[in-house]
This record gives structure tokens, C-alpha cells and sequence, in this order.
């Protein structure tokens, strides 16, 4: 995948593991354009490093002698620029260059104290002794001749180690909010690098609309609008290269949350965005009725999505289809080779493959934080900007199992008590997203003195910066308690309401 824009930058080797992007989110926060290239794809991974300035090998699972990464990690030494390995990366690094990778002697996982041997390059200007967070059963127990150990902690001989002034590894993870001066670190191999600190998102929007007119030409496209803003951007941006050969569309499938449809619409006017509104919610419900797993939902309104929207091009005779289509959506749904599929977006890995229509997606490199920098930029009201995210295929994930009308019912009441709560009790502003699940559990009450079984509701409410980690909100207890109260008294069919408090990850925001 590459870029659209001729910027110096830095490649992150994926090779599976958790924080792979949260490596490039830190590289960008610091100025510099990064991307993500999984190590099983070696062609790509050639040619992603033959175009960046330096590059970082990622952590991942499993052992350095089970895997078969040498060759990327080959590819990164030989390209003769920087080179970062980080946890898995770095033993990957010792290994191929004749250091000695095997059992830790003490498995580090969590807060660990490190201890500065030599600083070097890489930790320039860090302290002697710092906490970091370590995740790892093996560890370099000897680094490759001629490396530098810079450090090391009771179970990693070789924490840190720098040979020459171009190759770097840390057995920690600098990219964690958890490691102190993690960014500092990330900093010093940018220095070593020596690319400039030009990523500014907020910059690119002439950039971002040369690009779409380039794409499009003369034809007619149609922007899927959502009112969120990721499609919102996407498509002011397309309305600025195209005019008025850009048709936006708003699909009503009939899954929104309560006030949703009026309350997108009003929002979109206050941009001068006014869709054509397409009534599509029998369609989809019918189609979805029964449905229990969560993938096949988001093919279902993928492949529906499509089929609505390339009916209404075919009437406006226009050949592509503008999404917001953010980074996060690409890496979850597996959509580079090779990569895991955390779950299928609906505008991303749920399209079917014979889509008549050609994608414009001019958002699709960019994180969500990114996108809301680039919508200051365009004027958009901070309401919309700030808008909480509404996952694409609606409800229908917010309902474990069979989907059912009457399930729809239920978290629909639900969640619209949680918004009205939460906004009452003037939090919305520091929530990322706050919603309500129905669980496929059941459970027994009481009512009226009689036993009753009834559904159990899941509270979620998360903080974060750009959905890629989350971390549960500390909501007030009495807030919980009212909530509770509320939706077990105003839905007689709900019994039990629990409150979510697991972070991203492991879990991901959404429960399906």
C-alpha cells in the first residue's frame, strides 16, 4: 500500500503482534509518516522498505526459532537503513546476526525496571533506571558481535543492544503508554533516521482532493454518508474535487439507534451535506432475522450496503463510491495479505468482490484522530467531529446471537437510556464511545414477588484516542445504579444489567 504523497518514512514490519499499529500511531504522533507491512508478504515487505527512510520490526507471538522471518528481517538489515527491532523484533535481530536468543531466565510480563549500561544512541538522554513494560518468554541472551549492550533488566540480559549506528533492539515496548519514556526512545531512532517531521494530517486536504479528482476524472460518484466522521470527511473532501457530479447517500437500514436518522441529518445539513435519503430497512431486517454470527451480519449488510448503493449509481449513472474507510477499519478486517482478521468491516472486508462500483477511499491511511485533525481543518462543527462512533452494520452488533425484531426492540430502549444518562450526567465529552449490549445470556429475577427469566444487558463505555487501544471508564457508581434501575424498570424483559470494564486490547470495543 502505498502512499499518495512523496513524504520520507518509516515501516513497520508487522509480524503479528498486538501493538504492530500502535508503533506507527507513536512514529506519526512524532511527526513522521508510517505504515504497516505484514512480514508473510515478502514482495510487499521489499518493496515497502526500498521506499522508506528506516525501518521497525515489530513484537509478535511465538519463538524467534519456530518462525520464518529471517528473510524479512534480512531485507531490512541488507536495505542498509535504520533499523528498530522491538520485543520479538529485537531477538529476531540477535538471531539472524549471530546473537543468542533462548529461555529467558525470568519470563518478564508487565511493569519492569530496566537498567542503562551504555547509552548510546537509542537511549540518549534517558535515565539509568526506568519501568517499562515487557512481555516475553525467550530473551537475547548474548548479543552479536561487535553489539552493544545498552541495558538490561533481571530477565533480559540483553534489554537493549546497538551495533554500528544502525541497527537497534529493545526487549520492551516503548510504544506502551506503559514504558517510560517510550516516545523519548522512538524519538532518538527517528534522530538516527534523519527524516524530517512533516506528517501534519491537517496539511493534506488540498492533497486529499487533488487525489480524488485524479482518481474520478470526469465521472460520478456517489458518497455512502453515514454522519459519523470518517464518511463526513470523505465526503466533503470528494464534494470539493467533484461538485456536484458527487450524489451523497444516506441508507436508513433500519438498525440505527433511536433519534439517529434525524439527529445525522441535521448534523449533515449544519455542512451543506444534504443526502438522498433511501429507505432500505425491511430489505436488511428481513435479511438479517436469525442471523447469530456476528461475521456473517457484516456480510449481510456489506453485500446489501453494496447492492443499495450500486441501484441507486446505476439511476445517477455514476461509476464510483466514495467511503470513509479509516486505517483501523483496513488492519482489522485483514484486508493486507496476510493479516489476521479481527473483525470484518462492512465497508472494507464485507463488500463483495464483484462491487460494480470503483472504491474512492481518500481516508484510508489515516487513524481516527488523524481524520478528526483534517475535519477542524475543513470547518466541520465540533459536534460532528466529536461524535460518538456508531458501528457500520448498527444494532445488529449490539445483539449477541439470533438478531430478532424484538431484540432490535430491546437494545434500541436500552441503549437510548445509556446515551441519555451519560449525556445527563455531562460525560459524553470524555467518552469515546457508550452503549448497551444484549447478551445471548439469561438469567432469573424477581418481579413482583415471582420468579422471572429474563435477558441480561452489557454496559459498555470506553475512553480512548483512536480506537486502536481503549481502556474502560471509571463511570460513577450512581450513574451505573440508575441506569441499571432504569432499564431493568422501563424493559420488562431485561433482568440483569452488567457493566463492561475490559480494555482493547484483548477485547475490541464492540462485543461482536
Amino acid at each position: 500500500m502505498g502512499k499518495a504523497w512523496d513524504l520520507d518514512s518509516v515501516l513497520v514490519v508487522d509480524f503479528g503482534g498486538q501493538y504492530a499499529h500502535l508503533i506507527a500511531r507513536r512514529i506519526r504522533e512524532l511527526g513522521v509518516y508510517s505504515e504497516i507491512v505484514p512480514a508473510v508478504n515478502l514482495d510487499a515487505v521489499g518493496d515497502a522498505v526500498s521506499r522508506s527512510a528506516g525501518v521497525i520490526l515489530s513484537g509478535g507471538p511465538g519463538s524467534v526459532w519456530e518462525s520464518r522471518h529471517d528473510e524479512a528481517a534480512l531485507m531490512a538489515i541488507e536495505s542498509g537503513k535504520p533499523v528498530l527491532g522491538i520485543c520479538y523484533g529485537h531477538q529476531l535481530l540477535a538471531k539472524v546476526l549471530g546473537g543468542e536468543v533462548g529461555r529467558s531466565p525470568l519470563p518478564e510480563f508487565g511493569p519492569t525496571e530496566v537498567e542503562v549500561l551504555d547509552h548510546g544512541l537509542l537511549l540518549d538522554g534517558l535515565p539509568a533506571k526506568f519501568k517499562v513494560w515487557m512481555s516475553h518468554y525467550d530473551a537475547v541472551l548474548r548479543p552479536p558481535r561487535g553489539a552493544k549492550v545498552l541495558a538490561r533488566s533481571p530477565g533480559s540480559p540483553v534489554a537493549a543492544m546497538e551495533l554500528g549506528s544502525r541497527v537497534f533492539g529493545v526487549q520492551w515496548h516503548p510504544e506502551v503508554r506503559h514504558s517510560q519514556f517510550g516516545m523519548e526512545l522512538l524519538d532518538n531512532f527517528l534522530s538516527v533516521v534523519g527524516v524530517p517531521r512533516s506528517w501534519r494530517p491537517g496539511d493534506m486536504v488540498s492533497e486529499l482532493v487533488e487525489g480524488v479528482r485524479l482518481q474520478v476524472g470526469d465521472a460520478r460518484a456517489v458518497a455512502a454518508v453515514s454522519g459519523g466522521v470518517d464518511s463526513t470527511v470523505a465526503a466533503l473532501i470528494a464534494k470539493k474535487a467533484l461538485g456536484d457530479r458527487l450524489h451523497p447517500v444516506f441508507i436508513d437500514h433500519g438498525l440505527h439507534p433511536e433519534g439517529e436518522v434525524e439527529r445525522v441529518l441535521k448534523l449533515l445539513s449544519t455542512v451543506g451535506i444534504e443526502p438522498m435519503i433511501i429507505d432500505a430497512g425491511e430489505q436488511f431486517l428481513s435479511a438479517l432475522e436469525g442471523v447469530a454470527d456476528p461475521e456473517e451480519k457484516r456480510r449481510v449488510v456489506g453485500r446489501l450496503y453494496a447492492e443499495v448503493l450500486e441501484l441507486v449509481a446505476r439511476e445517477l449513472g455514476a461509476e464510483y463510491l466514495v467511503q470513509g474507510t479509516i486505517y483501523p477499519d483496513v488492519i482489522e478486517s485483514g484486508a493486507s495479505p496476510g493479516a489476521d482478521v479481527i473483525k470484518t468491516h462492512h465497508n472494507v472486508g464485507g463488500l463483495p468482490r464483484d462491487m460494480g462500483l470503483k472504491l474512492v477511499e481518500p481516508l484510508r491511511l489515516f487513524y481516527k484522530d488523524e481524520v478528526r485533525v483534517i475535519a477542524e481543518k475543513l470547518g466541520i462543527p465540533r459536534e460532528l467531529v466529536w461524535k460518538q462512533p456508531v458501528p457500520g452494520p448498527g444494532l445488529a452488533v449490539r445483539v449477541e446471537g439470533p438478531l430478532t425484531r424484538e431484540k432490535l426492540r430491546i437494545v434500541r430502549h436500552a441503549d437510548a437510556i445509556v446515551r441519555e444518562e451519560v449525556e445527563s450526567a455531562g460525560l459524553s465529552g470524555r467518552l469515546w464511545q457508550y452503549f448497551a449490549v444484549l447478551t445471548a445470556s439469561k438469567a432469573t429475577g424477581v418481579r413482583g414477588d415471582s420468579r422471572s427469566y429474563g435477558y441480561v444487558v452489557a454496559l459498555r463505555a470506553v475512553e480512548s484516542m483512536d480506537a486502536m487501544t481503549a481502556k474502560p471508564a471509571e463511570l460513577p457508581w450512581w450513574l451505573l445504579e440508575r441506569i441499571a434501575w432504569r432499564i431493568t424498570s422501563e424493559i420488562p424483559e431485561v433482568v440483569r444489567v452488567v457493566y463492561d470494564i475490559t480494555s482493547k486490547p484483548p477485547s475490541t470495543i464492540e462485543w461482536e
